[in-house]
């Protein structure tokens, strides 16, 4: 059986009220009622000590004392006999008391010096009351002793209207109790189907929904955790799409580079096949279709390359190597590269600057760098440039090419992506690789790399490598 969250708040806030009410209302019914017996039996006691006082004092003859209080305590409706040690009324015939009548226990603790203390009695008595009996005692000697009753009807009445008025503040409690619990229960109940509203919109595919949410209550606090997991699931869900459209885009790119290489490579190979190329035409027909399958390698290679170093499967064997016999490598190996391109390679290195790092891995980082300067600079310069800079070795890579926009500077680490679509013929990084695994080397070698570019200005990269670990 269904039961709305709003009822149960409500059942479980007058459930408590009334059973905390309930409780309440017998205990103080008791206690006042225990109150009232009390105070009527201490005042009954502290008369029957009045009157023994005044028969101990023996200014008067008894029978004027018993008189004296007789005029007083029946003008309040109270009865009193006086009995010597035989049980024998001493009250005068016109003020005779309500007779004795007392257990053997009771009597034996009379004769001990004990008062009796009874504060209701409905059976030894023509009417129900509430009874002392004080013990007479002369010189340690018992004597006597004096009954006095009280009429209950007055008391019982008082409580019963106590009763009567506990009852109306617990009916106007209840109401209180019930209208207010309805009022709090809606608003805890109206912020939890807010929440409820968001996650059945976050369901159905809507991630932009906001709650309010507070430090107040837990509600408050899982309303602040429902806006933080929605952020994740904006950012989880523009990450895929991210990666969706980078997928499609490498996608189209595999079959754009790698169709070309292997269309030439076909049609070549068909024409050797059915001699359609002549003999002269030959040698060169296989020379294109070697250059074209170190191309389809090193395109398969880079893919490996960086999905080894992403998934930290190499390792690196660090070594002190000096940054100018470093570069002149550099030099030496891409010289004819840079040459086709009408650039110049310029190297400026601090004497004794050296590097703490994994030789074929710094190798690779600055041939990858430096081969995309040259691709991208034309009848210009590139200058390689190495010294120290406190605790770090500093490279820096310059060129004078087309330069990069600011806004795309920092999507060049992304894996396949290309800063400026006419780049896809490049042939050194083919899908955005390069880069990608680059930065993750450097960070491999606890280094940094930044790089500052502007369109037609430039490019300069600059890897900083902590020397000590």
């Amino acid at each position: 059986m269904k039961v709305k969250y709003l009822y149960q708040q409500i059942f479980s806030h007058i459930g408590v009220l009334l059973a905390a009410f309930i409780v309440l209302s017998l205990l103080f019914t008791q206690y006042i009622e225990n109150l009232v017996y009390t105070e009527k039996t201490d005042e009954l006691i502290n008369y029957g000590e009045n009157i023994l006082f005044e028969l101990e004092r023996g200014e008067k003859r008894p029978e004027q004392v018993i008189t004296q209080y007789a005029n007083v305590l029946f003008g309040r409706d109270i009865q009193f006999s006086v009995f010597d040690e035989q049980i024998n009324l001493l009250n005068p015939i016109r003020w005779r008391g309500p007779a004795l009548v007392l257990t053997e226990s009771e009597w034996k603790r009379l004769q001990s010096g004990k008062t009796i203390v009874s504060k209701v009695d409905l059976k030894r008595f023509e009417k129900e009351v509430s009874f002392v009996v004080v013990p007479y005692i002369v010189r340690g000697n018992f004597v006597g002793g004096i009954l006095l009753t009280a009429p209950i009807e007055g008391t019982e009445e008082m409580i019963t209207q106590i009763n009567h008025y506990l009852f109306y503040a617990a009916l106007i409690a209840l109401g209180v109790s019930l209208l207010l619990s309805w009022l709090l229960s809606e608003v805890h109940v109206n912020r939890i189907k807010k929440i409820q509203a968001a996650t059945s919109m976050v369901s159905s595919g809507n991630y932009h929904v906001n709650v309010p949410s507070s430090d107040f209550d837990e509600i408050g606090e899982l309303a602040k955790d429902f806006n933080h997991m929605v952020d994740k699931i904006n950012t989880s869900m523009e990450e895929i799409e991210s990666l969706e459209n980078r997928r499609r885009q490498f996608m189209a790119d595999v079959s754009h580079e790698m169709r070309t290489p292997l269309t030439t490579i076909s049609g070549v190979i068909e024409g050797l096949k059915n001699d359609m190329i002549p003999e002269e035409e030959r040698e060169k027909g296989i020379n294109l279709v070697s250059k074209e399958t170190k191309r389809l390698i090193r395109l398969v290679n880079e893919n490996l390359d960086y999905e080894k170093i992403r998934s930290n499967q190499v390792k690196l064997m660090k070594e002190e190597i000096e940054l100018e016999e470093l570069l002149e490598i550099i030099k030496e190996q891409l010289y004819l590269q840079a040459k086709e391109k009408g650039n110049e390679i310029f190297l400026d290195v601090e004497k004794g600057a050296m590097v703490v790092a994994d030789y074929d891995r710094i190798l690779q980082i600055l041939i990858n760098i430096t081969k995309n300067s040259i691709q991208f600079t034309t009848n210009g310069t590139i200058t390689l440039r190495g010294k120290m800079n406190g605790h770090d070795s500093v490279i820096e890579i310059e060129d004078t090419g087309i330069g990069i926009n600011r806004e795309e500077i920092e999507k060049i680490w992304r894996r396949f992506y290309k800063a400026d679509l006419s780049r896809r013929t490049n042939p050194y990084g083919e899908f955005g690789l390069g880069l990608s695994i680059v930065k993750r080397l450097v960070e491999m070698h606890n280094g940094e790399i930044t790089v500052k570019s502007e369109k037609n200005q430039g490019t300069k990269f600059t890897i900083r490598i902590p020397i000590l670990e």
